[in-house]
């Protein structure tokens, strides 16, 4: 079993049983597991990102209407399928933060986005993991307040990592 697969059992455990899970009881009730792509580690980078000079603080609206302070950090390259992207990553209190919204939205991907925490490498890069790729929250229960990928960070691409649409 390889590691993104412990860990996708490990996510569906915590969903299933937890009662920190954001399902509802009666979801959870139901159960068996999360929808995902399979594994492709050519999405699975390790990125140079490039920090912006300002790093802006910037209101990001959320799922509920509210709004969430993130700081723009930096701005990054990188290829799907031959196809050149780029994606923006921000900051907060609590670390790293990449919301996305890909070409799939609304229709094999939730519609309002998924997120990626990146880690800082030893080296100064970024391990950017697709495959690790989420859905916020909301996408199981209205009741969370998950911020909304700003308009910079739609890609025109498919990104055909991570979670799938809940159903």
């Amino acid at each position: 079993m390889t590691e993104l697969e412990q860990f996708r059992l490990s996510k569906d455990e915590f969903f299933a049983t937890d009662t920190n899970s954001p399902l509802t009881p009666e979801q959870r009730a139901n159960f068996k597991s999360l929808n995902y792509f399979e594994e492709n580690p050519d999405l699975r980078m390790e990125i140079e990102v490039v920090p912006f000079v300002d790093q802006e603080q910037i209101q990001m609206q959320t799922s509920t209407g509210a709004m969430q302070t993130y700081v723009r950090y930096g701005r990054f390259k990188f290829e799907v399928e031959g196809i050149e992207a780029e994606l923006t990553l921000f900051a907060s209190q609590h670390g790293f933060f990449l919301p996305y919204v890909d070409s799939q939205a609304g229709d094999i991907t939730y519609g309002a986005g998924r997120y990626l925490d990146p880690q800082v490498l030893p080296d100064g890069k970024f391990l950017i993991d697709f495959n690790l790729g989420y859905n916020p929250y909301c996408a199981y229960n209205e009741k969370w307040s998950c911020p909304l990928p700003p308009a910079e960070n739609r890609l025109d691409l498919a990104i055909k990592a991570g979670e799938k649409n809940f159903t």
